[in-house]
């Protein structure tokens, strides 16, 4: 169900398909940079009609006028001769590469939480199975009281302490369902339904998943590194070190070729004459020796870029080796709690038949009665919770690993 759950959602999810759309758009990008390592080529035509003054060249000479028609082509080449492309396409390829890391950690996040929601959902259901359990054995036990009442063998009063441990629990009831419902509703928003799409299935309930799991000790530096946003850290690093290689490349000369070739003629009819051939070609060598120091601000900036592209690398690993070790630590006490619950619900359930027991021979009074009820209850709900704690912080701790250590 589960798994069933995580797929719909990487399918559904919005910010998944936003992710996605994101990675689409670096990849242009990228595609947009390499084509600097190709000439741009464009054809034109046209019909050009001109007349010179004739007073300009003196006071005797006459203007004259020209007409022509055009057809050609022309071809701009900027050769990658000091590496500014190859600069400018490493630096795409690497936020594309950050952009894919960045997908990967949304579909972590998002199967994080689609889990989290199904163990919670789980937990308040089992909760609502216990309490509903709890609820008809205390209404044997008000039959119980009720049947010594009328036998005048207690006060009315046990018959009333009776019934407020009765209806305290039916009073739960309703809070547990609420909580179902928006578990349900959170997970279908998840994963891109409504919520009527999938409460039937939901509803039926389910066996909460095996808790305890084999989980690496310490935090491995090589499970660390596979991390999306350790990843993602990484080639924002590397697109910094792009662009402080643009920006210092930007003081070396440009090396272009700018050519054409066509036809000109003064009818439309001469246009594939012999004589009507023209071209031209151009090469060009561009070099800016001074343009009020912005290349050098520019340097300075990229190298600034750069050091907090560092600096943030260095907190997200920070950042990662806490999380793991957080959620190692959360996860082995929630384990531990549960074997310490595990021993409390027993020595309850026998407290509970013992006092029960002890009342019907008139042995006990009725509030051992009602305390081992109420603990009963409590620590059994105590249970169902720390084991539901136990899986969502597995969760947490596969989430800070970057996904599943086995896979």
């Amino acid at each position: 169900m589960l798994d069933s759950l995580i797929s719909t959602g990487i399918d559904n999810n919005f910010n998944v398909l936003t992710a996605i759309h994101r990675i689409d758009m670096a990849k242009a990008q990228m595609k947009s940079a390499q084509a600097g390592y190709y000439p741009t080529i464009g054809l034109s035509a046209g019909y050009t009609k001109a007349r010179s003054a004739g007073a300009i060249g003196g006071e005797h000479v006459h203007s004259s006028s020209s007409s022509y028609f055009n057809l050609g082509a022309n071809v701009s080449w900027e050769i990658d001769v000091f590496g500014k492309v190859t600069a400018a396409v490493k630096n795409k390829k690497a936020l594309y590469q950050a952009s894919r890391a960045d997908y990967v950690a949304t579909m972590i996040s998002l199967s994080a939480e689609i889990a989290t929601y199904y163990f919670n959902l789980r937990t308040f259901q089992r909760q609502l199975y216990v309490t509903k359990e709890h609820l008809s054995s205390q209404d044997r036990v008000v039959d119980i009281a009720k049947a010594r009442f009328e036998a005048g063998l207690v006060s009315k009063l046990d018959v009333a302490q009776a019934l407020t441990v009765y209806y305290s629990t039916e009073a739960s009831i309703p809070q547990l369902e609420t909580s179902i419902r928006q578990a349900i509703n959170a997970i279908a928003i998840l994963i891109g339904v409504y919520p009527e799409d999938i409460s039937l299935q939901l509803e039926k309930g389910g066996q909460m998943p095996e808790y305890r799991q084999l989980v690496p000790m310490g935090v491995p530096a090589n499970l660390l590194r596979r991390r999306p946003d350790i990843v993602a850290a990484e080639y924002e690093l590397a697109a910094y070190a792009a662009e402080l290689g643009i920006a210092k490349k930007d003081f070396l000369p440009t090396l272009s070729i700018n050519g054409s070739v066509g036809v000109s003629s003064h009818k439309a009819g001469d246009l594939f004459n012999d004589n009507s051939f023209e071209y031209s070609i151009a090469p060009t060598l561009s070099w800016t020796l001074f343009d009020g120091f912005a290349r050098k601000y520019a340097v300075s900036e990229a190298k600034e870029q750069m050091k907090i592209g560092i600096e943030n690398y260095n907190l997200t690993v920070m950042t990662a080796v806490q999380e793991v070790d957080n959620a190692m630590i959360a996860y082995t006490s929630s384990l531990k709690a549960i074997d310490s619950y595990t021993k409390v619900i027993n020595q309850c359930d026998e407290s509970f038949h013992l006092s029960v027991d002890a009342y019907k021979e008139g042995l006990t009074s009725f509030t051992n009665v009602v305390d081992a009820q109420i603990n009963s209850l409590t620590y059994a709900n105590s249970l169902i919770s720390a084991k539901g704690d136990a899986l969502v912080n597995l969760v947490d701790l596969y989430k800070a690993l970057g996904g599943s250590p086995n896979e």
